[in-house]
């Protein structure tokens, strides 16, 4: 039976469309921290700041590893065999808590570096206990994308989305106690925000856990447990296989971005702020970007566990399409708008000239940053992973970052610089891992064998 674009369009946003969501809802749980913390005082609000930003690297590089159950999951899913789901799904759970206790480890024995960070003394010693607190909420955070990936995997993409949805309104009364002293709570300012924070996490994955333990849907995956729990060392190794390189890749981009802001940093305030403003503006458009690149992902996972070569290229293409579509309507968005979306973050007219011309910038690599992260997700969904890790890291570090340098200082265009480097950058990243991944496609056999070929 032939394979309808159309349909495969349809499911791919069927699946994404809640990941999507799920994706927003955290990245408003940050900013409904922001914005109550910032009512405290521009102190504890650059305190916050800091710890997000120390923070970020080690707690993107974990999300990385979680995606390797997801894949896993969404192979055996596709050759309909259950144990082997389970299997996958408990040495993953396991890494997971592994590699969650390691990054918190290692947050809490590096909290003293915030002294030597050139900040304010006072910022700093507001920020060690905050960045205590919040470096083991990464555990419970962890344990629930591992949880999340497993019901992803299994292409039940909604139940993640409604918990996620549901601890936004928790965060905030949750913070509104602890930050303010409300209710006969102890004020603990920003310290409150991160226990706000530690016990959402840990509630969305229990309530997750639950969910997967006692619901029908997930429940054959569970009952062959006394024969598929047990940990294998080869299982592990398949992991890490996925896990590490996917958790290089998101950290190589994270990385490149925020050496980019150090960069622009040096320029000046009216540069650093515009700057910023433009890539906040990018940074939400891209988790549309990443959601859908997931559901890309697990869809093509699941037709490669039976090497259904057609049905993968027709998701391959589809998706690929998509991702152009959604970019040019975003670049057109900031074209439009570039003028009143820095109107949200500030009110100076330097920052917001600035910013506009930035947003220009922007709206030019919308198509490739789309695309880019639809490819790596496609290349995931057919354990292709560690090949393309090395080109995101060309394209970012050997050719974005230096011409970003080169543009903005020696040939004096500033932040409009740094810019074109992400523009030069993202778009190979996007040419060099759509060309890996339809040469990759080719090459899958009919055979099962022709898996390991693709290792």
């Amino acid at each position: 039976m032939p394979v309808s674009p159309y349909d495969e369009v349809r499911k791919t946003w069927a699946l994404s469309i809640p990941i999507i969501f799920g994706e927003l809802s955290q990245m408003a749980l940050h900013i409904i921290d922001t914005a109550m913390v910032g009512a405290l005082g521009y102190k504890q609000l650059a305190a916050a700041a800091l710890v997000l930003a120390v923070m970020n690297i080690p707690f993107v590089l974990g999300i990385g590893m979680t995606i390797s159950v997801s894949q896993l999951v969404s192979m055996s899913h596709g050759r309909r065999d259950s144990a082997k789901v389970s299997h996958y799904f408990y040495n993953g759970f396991w890494l997971c808590a592994a590699t969650a206790v390691v990054i918190s480890l290692g947050l809490e024995l590096g909290k003293n570096i915030l002294y030597h960070l050139g900040q304010d003394p006072e910022v700093a010693a507001l920020a060690v206990p905050f960045l205590q607190i919040m470096g083991w909420s990464v555990i419970p955070m962890l344990l629930f994308m591992s949880l999340k990936q497993f019901t992803d995997g299994l292409e039940r993409t909604r139940t993640a989305m409604i918990i996620s949805l549901l601890a936004l309104p928790l965060n905030v009364f949750i913070n509104w106690l602890l930050i303010y002293g409300h209710w006969g709570f102890p004020k603990l300012d920003l310290r409150g925000a991160g226990w706000g924070t530690f016990i959402t996490r840990s509630l969305m994955f229990l309530v997750l856990g639950i969910v997967i333990f006692r619901h029908k849907l997930f429940w054959r995956y569970i009952a062959v447990r006394s024969r598929q729990w047990k940990l294998s060392g080869q299982s592990m190794r398949e992991l890490l296989h996925i896990g590490v390189p996917s958790a290089l890749q998101i950290g190589l981009e994270g990385a490149a971005f925020a050496v980019s802001g150090i960069i622009v940093r040096t320029i000046g305030a009216t540069s650093q702020a515009a700057h910023q403003i433009a890539l906040s503006c990018a940074s939400f458009t891209f988790m549309v970007s990443m959601g859908l690149a997931q559901g890309a992902s697990i869809r093509v996972s699941n037709s490669y566990g039976t090497l259904n070569r057609e049905r993968i290229l027709v998701i391959g293409k589809t998706t690929l399409w998509t991702s152009i579509g959604y970019g040019i309507v975003c670049a057109i968005l900031f074209t439009i708008f570039r003028y009143k979306l820095p109107l949200a973050f500030n009110e100076d007219a330097g920052v917001i000239t600035l910013s506009a011309v930035l947003l220009l910038y922007a709206a030019v690599f919308q198509i490739s940053d789309s695309t880019q992260a639809t490819s790596a997700g496609l290349l995931r969904g057919i354990k292709d992973v560690r090949f393309p890790t090395i080109l995101i890291g060309v394209a970012y570090w050997v050719i974005g970052i230096p011409i970003g340098y080169l543009l903005a200082f020696k040939a004096n265009l500033g932040a409009a610089g740094i810019w074109i480097g992400f523009i030069v950058g993202l778009s190979c990243s996007s040419l060099f891992l759509g060309i890996r991944f339809f040469r990759m496609v080719r090459r899958i056999g009919d055979q099962p064998g022709a898996e390991s070929g693709m290792h």
